[in-house]
């Protein structure tokens, strides 16, 4: 693997998530902070096999870092939100060519948040206990 596997596939991350945030772009390489630009609401941290060691709890803990830390992206932090922290990993054999397969990984507690917004749960009204 290598540095230029990175940049390229940051690059097809971005250019993936155009289809929502049409201004998206990579930061470019070996840039401080959020690995795609131009997606409010959103911080996207961007790894590879080239990586090192498959270290998804390094790579979540970054992500987290850096979403609570610049705040919300909608509101400029005046509200005290976060941005939603997202670690997308490209494995073995996935490129560029097939950004959809790559894995995106989010906090379980966010999961479930966006899972109940999306009435994707149970309401807890009706959960047996």
């Amino acid at each position: 693997m290598s540095r230029d596997r990175g940049v390229r596939l940051q690059n097809a991350l971005a250019a993936y998530l155009r289809t929502w945030w049409p201004a998206a772009e990579s930061a470019g390489s070996g840039r401080q902070g959020r690995d795609v630009l131009h997606t409010p609401g959103v911080w996207w941290e961007n790894k590879t096999g080239a990586d090192g060691e498959h270290r998804p709890g390094q790579f979540m803990r970054q992500a987290l870092k850096g979403a609570a830390g610049d705040g919300c992206m909608a509101c400029d932090g005046a509200c005290g939100h976060h941005d939603l922290p997202v670690v997308v990993w490209w494995p073995p054999g996935v490129g560029a060519e097939r950004p959809d397969k790559a894995i995106a990984m989010v906090p379980l507690d966010t999961l479930m948040h966006l899972l109940e917004l999306a009435e994707y749960t149970p309401h807890n009204e009706d959960v047996i206990v």
